[in-house]
């Protein structure tokens, strides 16, 4: 692919986005940035959120899961169905009951403002870790293909992605979000659609072929059997379970674009739709892994030390101008989703929870937006600094464990919220804080030292689990009865 046409395809997907946000951000005022004044229509939104619940990550990762996992995957999406269902039945009707901005005023009104601000914290430092892993992946395969040809500095790719981000959400936010993420949507399946009938033209065999040799090859393997293995198939499900309670029905980015729906049985028909197509669409990327494989097996083709680079490998350098377009265009739609839709999170939790925009009596909308502004530019500035400090470690695997530490920050959360909604107890406000800090911790701990503790067991996904659950304890340990459990409710958001 020659520069100019590389330029050109950066230059339509870009345009395409700035196009959707000036239409979206007009007459725009702040309920549009934090909740697209409730307006936003449930099929958009649980199209856009298969792009922004893909990310980079699942776009190049799971393919390349194929090789050494087989579909096993698989057993883990199983479980986000079930737990999408109890987002859409337990979770969503509490939040629009309260008619919460930031989701974590649930903790407010049910502890205090020291559990209020633990929880929100958590989910800055998770969102702002890991998505700026996400996104630095990304960028590290179009820098490594196709800017490093340029002489183009990496500060300054991610700098240029940064600022373009910043400029299509700052004023539309999540109303912006949820339309640009069906744009990102559209160009990461089309690229995996189109990558698999190229490979299958050029190895001559057609779709229902190319299923029997990926079976025949062992690739569609998807139950781990060996309850030692991380992978077994009963932790990956439950695991899946849990994971999309904590990561999605507990996370403001995500349940922002939720509560951008007119109402809550739109909301939880977007979250059961969305579920249904998640099924699908991550079959399709397992069957792009296996698709990938048997062509690199075909063409004697080495398999990449890093399988995250098996995919960009193939579609540019193996399947001609075609493919290495559609191929650029889903990298640089996954390069966007990384980012977009966690800045205007990350502005609206810090917005609503620590400076508490809403709660002061008397603030002008004007005096709102401009607060809005300075805090989103800062998240940008911070998210580019990250990205930048994860090239300058050079060290993959520390930067695959930062991702990991950001995980566990999930743990508390789902404790918190668990607590408050199936105990009738009251924790201690200003202890809750402690305890959200031991379970990490101890968590890290029992991972690391699990096989000479536990005779060679190792923790997979469940620790999400053992997060939470140390969590509960501790809070019920905190905790005493009370005869008033009815909600205080500071402030209607």
């Amino acid at each position: 692919m020659q520069p100019t046409l590389i330029l050109l395809c950066f230059v339509i997907y870009t345009t395409l986005i700035f196009v959707i946000s000036r239409i979206t951000s007009r007459r725009s005022n702040n309920e549009t940035y934090f909740l697209g004044n409730r307006a936003s229509p449930w099929y958009v939104v649980a199209y856009g959120m298969i792009g922004a619940s893909l990310s980079g990550v699942t776009f190049m990762s799971v393919p390349g899961l194929v090789g050494d996992e087989g579909f096993s995957y698989m057993v883990l999406v199983l479980g986000y169905v079930l737990g999408y269902v109890v987002i859409a039945f337990i979770l969503l009707p509490l939040y629009y009951k309260l008619n919460l901005t930031s989701i974590y005023t649930y903790l407010d009104n049910r502890f205090g403002m020291s559990s209020y601000k633990t929880g929100s914290f958590y989910f800055i430092i998770s969102r702002l870790i890991g998505s700026s892993f996400r996104m630095f992946l990304v960028v590290h395969v179009l820098q490594l293909f196709v800017f490093d040809r340029w002489g183009v500095p990496f500060a300054a790719t991610v700098g240029v992605f940064m600022l373009l981000i910043l400029l299509y959400t700052y004023k539309g936010g999540i109303k912006t979000i949820v339309w640009t993420d069906t744009l990102q949507t559209t160009f990461m399946l089309t690229a995996v659609i189109i990558t698999i009938f190229l490979i299958s033209s050029e190895m001559g065999k057609g779709i229902p072929e190319l299923v029997g040799t990926i079976k025949a090859e062992g690739y569609t393997k998807m139950f781990v059997l060996d309850i030692r293995d991380p992978r077994f198939f009963i932790k990956q499900f439950l695991a899946g379970m849990f994971i999309t309670i904590t990561m999605t029905g507990l996370d403001q980015d995500m349940m922002q674009k939720n509560l951008s729906c007119r109402k809550l049985s739109d909301a939880q028909k977007n979250m059961i739709s969305f579920g249904g197509i998640l099924i699908f669409v991550n079959l399709m990327f397992l069957f792009l892994g296996g698709v990938l494989y048997t062509y690199a097996g075909d063409v004697g083709l080495g398999i990449p030390e890093n399988t995250d680079d098996l995919f960009p490998t193939i579609a540019i350098q193996y399947l001609g101008i075609a493919a290495g377009i559609t191929f650029l265009f889903g990298l640089i739609s996954a390069a966007y989703s990384s980012a977009d839709g966690t800045l205007t999170a990350l502005t609206t939790a810090f917005c609503i929870d620590f400076l508490g925009l809403k709660r002061k009596p008397g603030i002008s909308e004007q005096r709102i937006k401009k607060t809005r502004y300075l805090v989103h530019t800062i998240f940008a500035f911070i998210m580019f600094a990250i990205i930048v400090g994860y090239r300058a470690i050079n060290d993959v695997a520390l930067i695959s464990q930062l991702f990991t530490i950001a995980g566990y920050t999930y743990g508390p959360l789902l404790g918190l919220f668990t607590f408050g909604l199936f105990s009738k107890r009251r924790a201690k406000d200003r202890f809750v804080p402690i305890i959200c800090i031991l379970s990490p911790v101890v968590c890290y701990i029992l991972s690391t030292f699990s096989e000479q503790l536990f005779w060679g067991y190792q923790f997979g996904f469940e620790l999400l689990l053992l997060n939470g659950a140390l969590t509960f304890a501790g809070l019920m340990v905190i905790s005493g009865n009370s005869k008033d459990q009815k909600p205080r409710i500071r402030q209607k958001l």
